[in-house]
């Protein structure tokens, strides 16, 4: 079986990439040239439209007793600015309608999102930013749903740009301080923080786990889908839109906002569940929506510097022992190491391969599996559609099995 291994300073292409397609590198080069990977910029500001309400009945308010708040700075101040429910609790059209609208989020890729949060952290029909609560009732399931903070390889997973690694700091949704400062550190020369500059620490990230985490593994959904999300809405969502910078750009005073960060470099405090959306913040143009189509230039913009992006694959059970999976293999030929490169398609393996894994995922977990799968192939159907995705029916899950931090998903109490 043909595997592909990363070295420990993470060359350009996975080493044996280029012993089994040999022309990949010259021809990743040849598409960075023709294409200058030109990203699509909101050319429009419109003050009176893209200002966002942070007074009133949205004006912060930090969570109490019982409210939900987990990893995800954006979902966390949603709930905190009542864009969410307080509680930190949504349905599906809630996710959908506060992301758009506050975020600027396409509908498509909200849909996906929101989808796939309810059937992996939730009952099907709504599910917690944090962890287990009451207020989602086990509706549908076999036990009680996790939210995304127990979700570790589901949805959320390694390499986050400011979370602590799950097997390595006992959690995951909760900022650890020297990510954030790396994070930090990386831009406050120019005070700006831009996709280029994520896509290095994203790099860096992602070696620190192989270097250090015995279980680190790349997922199809939260390794392919979520985490080149993750570091691209960053840059993305939460840059401030201006008539200067219609595209946005972030500082290091907006940054520290969302990541309920308070105080001077050097003396940051952390104040969990503190995200906030500053005063006199703009999203983007609802014009100019960041979709599917734009998460997926985004993510290629990443693959192209860093190519052991798109391997999923993880350590063996100790640092340093990094293995990829075949995706030809995986996938019996739909997709190999060499046409991920091409058009849309990294995009199309990470979310038909995130389909096709469902079923091993909600085994023993939902009462009715088939209908939990079609609720979210249905979703994901219209963005592989609007991508013009090859079919992909069945992956080789065996391959898998070879990953502690795969299997431990499985059979480890947290999930």
């Amino acid at each position: 079986m043909k595997t592909l291994q990363l070295s420990s300073a993470l060359a350009l292409a996975y080493a044996g990439l280029t012993a089994a397609y040999p022309n990949i590198l010259a021809e990743l080069e040849s598409q960075k040239k023709a294409s200058g990977l030109k990203h699509r910029a909101a050319g429009i500001f419109d003050a009176a439209s893209q200002l966002v309400d942070v007074s009133g009945a949205h004006a912060f308010t930090p969570p109490g007793s019982g409210d939900q708040r987990g990893p995800c700075p954006g979902l966390n101040a949603l709930a905190n600015h009542n864009y969410l429910p307080h509680n930190g609790v949504g349905t599906i059209d809630q996710f959908i309608e506060s992301t758009t609208s506050v975020f600027g989020m396409g509908v498509d890729l909200a849909t996906i999102l929101a989808v796939y949060g309810a059937a992996i952290d939730g009952n099907l029909l709504e599910w917690s930013i944090g962890g287990p609560t009451p207020n989602v009732p086990s509706i549908n399931l076999l036990g009680q749903p996790q939210g995304i903070s127990g979700s570790h390889n589901k949805y959320e997973g390694d390499a986050s740009p400011t979370r602590g690694d799950l097997y390595v700091d006992g959690q995951d949704y909760l900022l650890k301080m020297k990510n954030f400062q790396a994070l930090y550190d990386a831009g406050k020369a120019d005070d700006n923080y831009d996709l280029q500059l994520l896509t290095d620490r994203r790099a860096a990230r992602f070696q620190e786990n192989i270097d250090g985490n015995p279980y680190f593994f790349n997922a199809p959904f939260s390794g392919v889908i979520a985490q080149p999300a993750a570091w691209s809405f960053i840059y993305r969502f939460m840059g401030n839109k201006s008539a200067e910078y219609p595209a946005g750009k972030l500082d290091g005073e907006v940054l520290k906002s969302f990541y309920a960060i308070t105080g001077e470099d050097g003396n940051f405090t952390y104040t969990p569940g503190y995200e906030r959306i500053p005063e006199n913040w703009y999203t983007r143009n609802q014009l100019d929506p960041y979709d599917v189509l734009f998460l997926n230039q985004d993510t290629t913009f990443q693959l192209l510097q860093h190519l052991e992006f798109a391997s999923i694959g993880g350590n063996t059970g100790t640092p340093n022992s990094f293995v990829g999976v075949d995706p030809e293999e995986l996938t019996d030929g739909v997709f190999n190491a060499q046409t991920l490169t091409q058009g849309n398609n990294l995009m199309c393996y990470g979310l038909q391969l995130a389909v096709q894994e469902l079923p091993d995922l909600l085994s023993g977990v939902v009462t009715n599996l088939a209908s939990a799968v079609n609720q979210v192939s249905s979703a994901f159907g219209n963005a592989t559609e609007k991508l013009g995705c090859p079919e992909l029916t069945k992956i080789n899950q065996d391959q898998f099995t070879k990953y502690p931090g795969y299997t431990k998903l499985k059979s480890d109490g947290t999930y």
